[in-house]
C-alpha cells in the first residue's frame, strides 16, 4: 500500500482506530491538510465492512420515501429509536448513496423505462425494495472503493498491524474537563507500543460479536472502541441488544459463513429439514419479518424438535437468475459441498451486530471531548431494541461524513495547539510464561456468553454468566498490570469488560423487547419505551 508507514509519528490531527465503512468515510470527508492516521488490527478482509453481503438501505426509487424507511426502522427498533437520529440517518441516505457513486462505488443497475436505473432488492422488516447493492458482495466493494481514494490522498496514512491499547486522557479520573489527548498502540509485528498524539480521535472499530462463541464477523470484532471508551469514562447504552443473523451456513469448516437476508428478499423459503415451513406460525410477514422474530424462531424450532440446523432453500428460482444475482454466495456454499440452484441450505442463527455502543451523536461526539465514535461502536439511536437490515453500512457512511465535519471544525479551533502523549511505562512488567491463561480466558468469556446470554434469556442464567464474567474481568485486568501486553491479551481484556456490559445492561432490563428476551419477563413493558440502558462509568479515583 502506497501511503502505509511501518511506524507512526508521534502526532497527527486525528487518528482514526479502524478502516472499514466508517472510519474511511471519515477519512475522505476531513480536509486534505489535516493529518489523518488509520489504525488498523490487520488486512481489509478482517473488517465487518468487508463481509458485508446485502447492500445499503436506502429510499432512492419513486414508490418509496424517507418517511416510509424512517416507520421501517422505528417499528423494527420496537419502540426505542431516537425519532431525531432516525431522521437524520436516513434522510441522509440517498446523498449517501449518491456520494459513494462519486467515490467510484459501482452498485448493481438495472433496465428500467428506457433507462438505467439503480436495481434494488427487499429484506426482512423493509416495506418496499431499497436495498442498494454491488451484486452480493456490497461491502467488500464499499471498502476496496473507499481504501483506493484514500491511498490517493496524501495526508491520510495507514498503518496495519497496530491495535489500539487504550484511549491517552488529560486526567485519569473522570472529569468534566477531560479530554482525549490520542491513543496507545501496539505495534503487533514488533511488539512495541507507541503514544501517539492527536487533536482528535475517532473510534470506528467495530461491534463486539466476537464476545460470543458463534458469530458471523470476524476476529477482530473484539468490543475494543466500547471498552476503550468506557474505561476512559464515556457512557454506553443498550448492549443488551445483541442481533442475531438468522441464517448462518451449518458447516463444521464454515467459520459461520452468512448467508445473505436478500435470499429472503428474493423469495429464499425457510424450513424444516422435512421440507415443512414454519414461519408463517410465528408471523404474518413470514421469511420477512425483523430479524429478532426469525432468529427466534429458528431457536424455538431447533430446541422443540432437536434439531442442528433448519434450511433455508431458494433452489426453485432459476438457476441463471441465481448465479447472476448470488455469485459470491453460490461460490462459497460450493466450497462447503452446496449447490444453492439445487440444494437446500442448512442454517441457524449466530451472532452478527451490536446494537448499542457509546453514547454519541449523529456527528460521533462522545462524553469526552476530542473523542468521536462512529459505526457500529457507537449507540446513536438509530437501531433501537433491533437493527433494521441494511441500516448497518448506511449509519457508518452518514455518521462519518458528518463526523468528519464536525470534527474539522474542531479542528479549526484548536489550530496551534500541541500536545505530547506521555510514554508507555512498562517499567513494572515483565514477559508472561503463562499464555495459556490468556487464551483460556478468551475461550472461556465467549463460551460463558454463549450458554448464558443468548437468544432466550433468564434472570438466572443472566446472574451466573455475571459472576463468571467478573472473575475473568478481574483476572484479564491483573495480567494487563504484571506483564508485557500481547494482542491476545489486549483482546481478552476489552472481550471481558464488554461482556460484562452486555450481562449488566441485560440484567436491568425487566422486560422483553426486541433482541432482548428473557423468560422471566416475557411482555413488553409499554412504561419502558424510549427508555435507553444507560451504563455510566465510576470515577476511578
Amino acid at each position: 500500500m502506497q501511503n502505509s508507514a511501518p511506524n507512526p509519528r508521534s502526532r497527527y490531527d486525528v487518528v482514526i482506530v479502524g478502516g472499514g465503512a466508517a472510519g474511511l468515510s471519515l477519512a475522505l470527508e476531513l480536509p486534505e491538510d489535516a493529518s489523518v492516521c488509520i489504525l488498523t488490527k490487520g488486512a481489509l478482509s478482517q473488517s465487518s465492512t468487508w463481509h458485508a453481503q446485502g447492500g445499503i438501505a436506502a429510499a432512492v426509487s419513486d414508490s418509496d420515501s424517507i418517511a416510509t424507511h424512517i416507520e421501517d426502522t422505528v417499528q423494527t427498533g420496537c419502540r426505542l429509536c431516537d425519532g431525531k437520529a432516525v431522521a437524520e440517518i436516513v434522510g441522509g441516505a440517498p446523498d449517501a448513496i449518491e456520494w459513494l457513486e462519486e467515490m467510484g462505488v459501482e452498485f448493481t443497475r438495472e433496465q428500467q423505462g428506457g433507462g438505467e436505473v439503480l436495481h434494488l432488492t427487499r429484506e426482512g422488516g423493509h416495506l418496499r425494495r431499497r436495498i442498494v447493492h454491488s451484486s452480493d458482495t456490497t461491502g467488500r466493494s464499499v471498502q476496496t472503493t473507499l481504501c483506493r481514494q484514500a491511498q490517493r490522498r496524501r495526508n491520510i496514512e495507514f498503518l496495519h498491524g497496530h491495535v489500539a491499547v487504550d484511549l491517552i486522557t488529560a486526567h485519569k479520573t473522570r472529569r468534566e474537563d477531560n479530554r482525549c489527548l490520542g491513543v496507545y498502540t501496539l505495534d503487533t509485528h514488533r511488539g512495541l507500543v507507541h503514544p501517539v498524539a492527536a487533536a482528535g480521535v475517532a473510534l470506528a472499530s467495530g461491534g463486539a460479536s466476537k464476545v460470543y462463541l458463534y458469530t458471523t464477523n470476524p476476529d477482530s470484532s473484539s468490543g475494543d472502541g466500547i471498552a476503550m471508551a468506557w474505561r476512559a469514562g464515556c457512557r454506553v447504552a443498550n448492549m443488551e441488544f445483541m442481533q442475531f443473523h438468522p441464517t448462518c451456513l451449518y458447516h463444521p469448516q464454515a467459520r459461520s459463513f452468512l448467508i445473505s437476508e436478500t435470499l429472503r428478499g428474493e423469495g429464499a423459503r425457510l424450513t424444516l429439514p422435512d421440507g415443512t415451513p414454519f414461519m408463517h406460525r410465528f408471523d404474518p410477514r413470514g421469511v420477512l419479518a425483523p430479524r429478532d422474530i426469525i432468529a427466534r424462531a429458528i431457536d424455538h424450532e431447533i430446541k422443540r424438535l432437536g434439531l442442528e440446523y433448519v434450511h433455508l432453500d431458494i433452489s426453485h428460482k432459476p438457476e441463471a437468475f441465481l448465479l447472476e444475482r448470488f455469485p459470491e454466495i453460490h461460490r462459497r456454499c460450493l466450497e462447503f459441498g452446496f449447490d444453492l440452484t439445487r440444494d437446500p441450505l442448512p442454517v441457524v442463527p449466530a451472532v452478527h451486530y451490536t446494537c448499542g455502543g457509546i453514547v454519541a451523536g449523529t456527528d460521533g461526539r462522545t462524553d469526552l471531548d476530542a473523542l468521536y465514535a462512529v459505526g457500529e461502536t457507537a449507540h446513536t439511536g438509530l437501531h433501537g431494541a433491533n437493527r433494521l437490515a441494511s441500516n448497518s453500512l448506511l449509519e457508518c457512511i452518514v455518521c462519518g461524513r458528518r463526523a468528519a465535519r464536525a470534527m474539522a471544525r474542531d479542528l479549526r479551533a484548536a489550530r496551534g495547539a500541541r500536545t505530547q502523549a506521555p510514554a508507555w511505562d512498562e517499567s513494572r512488567v515483565t514477559q508472561s510464561d503463562e499464555e495459556v491463561v490468556v487464551a483460556h480466558g478468551w475461550h472461556e468469556v465467549r463460551r460463558v456468553m454463549w450458554n448464558y446470554v443468548g437468544i432466550v434469556r433468564s434472570t438466572r442464567r443472566l446472574q451466573r454468566a455475571k459472576k463468571h464474567i467478573e472473575l475473568l474481568l478481574e483476572e484479564a485486568d491483573e495480567y494487563y498490570r504484571r506483564y508485557r501486553i500481547t494482542n491476545d491479551l489486549i483482546e481478552y481484556r476489552n472481550l471481558a469488560q464488554t461482556a460484562h456490559l452486555i450481562v449488566v445492561s441485560a440484567l436491568s432490563r425487566k422486560e422483553s423487547r426486541g433482541l432482548h428476551y428473557v423468560k422471566d419477563y416475557p411482555e413488553t413493558d409499554e412504561a419502558l419505551d424510549f427508555r435507553n440502558t444507560i451504563l455510566t462509568p465510576p470515577d476511578s479515583g
